[in-house]
Order: C-alpha cells, then structure tokens, then sequence
C-alpha cells in the first residue's frame, strides 16, 4: 500500500521498481497486490493482459481505522490504556509525552468524534 499511496496508480513493474532492495519477485508482488483487492484496498483498470492497480482507500483512512482496531483489540477500546503501555514499557520519552499532551490540548473541546474508553 505504501508503494501505491507514493506513486498513485501503476502496473506491477512500477510497483517494483519503488521498491527498495532487495526487490519482491513479480509473482509476490501480483499476489500481495490480488489480497489487498479481494479486501477493498485497491482496485484495477485493464489495458490488454497488463493491470493498472490503484488505491481505493488513502493513508489518513487506512491509518485511522487501523489503530481504532489496533486499540480495540489490543487495549480494550482505550487510547489511555494504549498510551500507559507505551509509557511504561519506556517506548515513549517524557518529551514524546509532552507533546502528546500539547496535541491532545490542541483539539477543540467540540471534537468527541473518536474518545474511546
């Protein structure tokens, strides 16, 4: 998906071909590419034997429904119990926490779109 989001559209060689090394076989790639159509991620046009994949869902949609799954499966539905792990497993420094908390205080006080816990 990163691949596509940065090119747009392409046929399997321009998906290859921005991909670092060392590069994924055709097959692989054609495969991976089919799993992300039969899911919704991706659609394609065809021109003769060759397809054009292009993305059907974008980064910010794709990132945002998955850390609400990623929260609900692993830290029964709380960003605040997801943020505590985090914290206490020493992943996040007291400066990375501080600018949680200056985003967090950067919201609107209107926007209840996505609390969860």
């Amino acid at each position: 998906m990163h691949v596509l989001w940065k090119i747009g559209q392409g046929f399997a060689a321009d998906l290859i071909a921005n991909f670092p090394e060392p590069k994924p076989a055709y097959n692989t790639v054609l495969t991976i590419v089919r799993i992300l159509e039969k899911k919704g991620f991706v659609l394609h046009e065809t021109f003769g034997k060759a397809n054009r994949y292009y993305p059907l869902v974008s980064k910010e949609r794709y990132s945002e429904e998955f850390m609400q799954h990623f929260v609900r499966n692993y830290f029964d539905n709380s960003f605040k119990s997801m943020v505590s792990f985090f914290a206490q497993n020493k992943d996040l420094s007291m400066e990375d926490l501080d600018e949680i908390r200056r985003m967090i205080d950067a919201v609107p006080d209107d926007s209840t779109t996505h609390k969860t816990e």
